[in-house]
């Protein structure tokens, strides 16, 4: 088998593997709000508290998937399979445009060795488009700044304005596009084309701006991260895999005397690359630091990821002659499948969550209508005055129940530790519990471990039984029961 017909199968190989295997596996707690928006759409009430999010353009996406193909775990999936895919070729061709037309195959594999990035493809989450949309709008930007046409330059525009639209935190990128700009010495746009397309960027993302400014009004509500370290900075630049690249076509050239013809990749490149690969987890760690309002997780700086990758790439780029970047990528494209292959289980799961697993063993106990279930909120605004006892289901801060139900009577826990979840806990232990016999607690499995301590050590269950019925990854279900 040739190299040119290795590649194709190889990227075969760990797309299935990767990205496909774990499309079937249970939903996340965030995955399950997907799917809460895209049967009871965005005016639902509940929503309010999360409304500016919740405009994203992504949830058109699952709404058509399952419109054509009914509803389940893989089908809300699909759309971020598409657009991960869709997105490597833009890395592919923004790699062969400013590296080396050869390095293209490198940049993919080097992109699939990096585990997020990888998860983004099975997350029924907005973050596999922003991610394609982001490497469109880059590899868009050099066509126009290459050509000078209008056509090239609308088509920019438009992918520009759509990305803010997949996610309000993505508006450190937006510099990426400056800094490339400034750094093409020799684009063929005029000072006049490129002041009007500018212009109608601005005055497209001018109405994002709004929902941006509403929703960090009311930031700290959602905030459910501490801020950031400098060593979380760091690792977001995922610099292994740069030095690893970097080092190691080094050690090759010097063992095996290549010698390098190609120009190096020009100062213009390296600041696009630098840019993708640095600018968002710098925004995001600067922003957070300054509000205290801490925006800085994986999921948001993943954008930044295919940044990481061609960061390598340019780095290897140095070192590596024009004729041996396919060998070097199928090898890189090997060690993506083998490290990266979570070969420990079959069917690996898209989340260290299995939300299904846990309703499928509470609902196999028989649970009746009246047996009551304690659901503890795994979402962080389900704390007074948002949260009550009554509040109404379905509803965005009990999602996972819209997904996988358990056939009970539900009574409603806060999320986390909160006095006024103990005083209804107080009255459900005095009166509801223990009139019925047995009753369950399901939730994060943190939070089921605390109350199920809890309600062992009051006097009302005293001789009761309980055990865990799990835990399902880091979900859990407790029974309690009468002797």
């Amino acid at each position: 088998m040739t190299v040119r017909v290795a590649l194709p199968a190889l990227l075969l190989v760990c797309v299935a593997r990767m990205w496909v295997m774990p499309l079937t596996s249970s939903f996340w707690v965030d995955e399950a709000e997907t799917a809460f928006v895209v049967h009871h759409g965005v005016s639902h009430p509940s929503l309010a508290i999360i409304a500016p999010a919740i405009g994203s353009v992504y949830y058109w996406l699952p709404r058509a998937s399952e419109a054509m193909f009914g509803f389940s775990e893989a089908v809300e999936r699909l759309p971020s399979l598409v657009a991960l895919a869709i997105a490597l070729f833009f890395i592919a061709r923004v790699a062969a445009r400013l590296i080396c037309p050869e390095a293209a195959w490198f940049a993919v594999f080097a992109c699939l060795t990096l585990r997020l990035f990888n998860y983004e493809a099975a997350d029924a989450r907005p973050y596999a488009l922003g991610t394609c949309v982001a490497a469109a709008s880059l590899w868009l930007l050099i066509r126009w700044l290459d050509s000078g046409k209008w056509f090239d330059g609308i088509l920019f525009l438009a992918a520009g304005a759509l990305l803010w639209r997949v996610h309000l935190v993505y508006w450190p990128f937006y510099l990426v596009y400056a800094v490339y700009f400034l750094a093409r010495s020799d684009r063929r746009v005029s000072w006049t084309q490129a002041l009007t397309i500018c212009t109608g960027l601005v005055l497209a993302l001018l109405p994002v701006v709004f929902n941006a400014l509403a929703m960090n009004r009311d930031a700290a509500m959602h905030v459910f991260a501490p801020l950031p370290t400098w060593f979380e900075l760091g690792s977001s630049f995922k610099i292994r895999l740069v030095a690893a690249c970097a080092l190691g076509a080094w050690i090759l050239a010097r063992a095996l005397h290549w010698k390098r013809l190609e120009p190096a990749p020009s100062a213009a490149a390296i600041a696009l690359i630098a840019g993708w690969w640095l600018m968002q987890p710098l925004g995001l760690f600067a922003y957070s630091h300054i509000s205290g309002i801490s925006v800085f997780t994986t999921r948001y700086v993943s954008i930044a990821l295919p940044g990481s990758a061609l960061a390598a790439t340019a780095a290897a780029a140095f070192f590596i002659p024009k004729r041996h970047w396919k060998p070097l990528a199928l090898a890189m494209g090997i060690a993506a499948l083998v490290f990266g292959g979570q070969w420990g289980e079959l069917w690996p799961p898209h989340h260290n969550s299995d939300w299904r697993g846990a309703s499928r063993a509470a609902n196999a106990l028989a649970v009746g209508p009246s047996t009551p279930v304690l659901v503890v909120s795994p979402f962080i605004e389900a704390k007074p005055p948002i949260w009550s006892p009554d509040y109404p289901l379905p509803g965005y801060l009990y999602s996972q129940l819209d997904v996988y139900p358990i056939h009970g009577t539900p009574y409603l826990l806060p999320y986390g530790d909160s006095p006024a979840g103990k005083q209804y806990a107080e009255t459900l232990a005095q009166s509801a519990l223990p009139a019925a016999g047995r009753f369950l607690i399901h939730g994060p499995a943190a939070d089921v471990a605390r109350w199920r301590e809890w309600f062992a050590a009051r006097p009302e269950f005293a001789g009761w039984r309980n055990r865990q019925l799990g835990p399902f990854l880091d979900v859990d279900v407790a029974l309690f029961a009468a002797r």
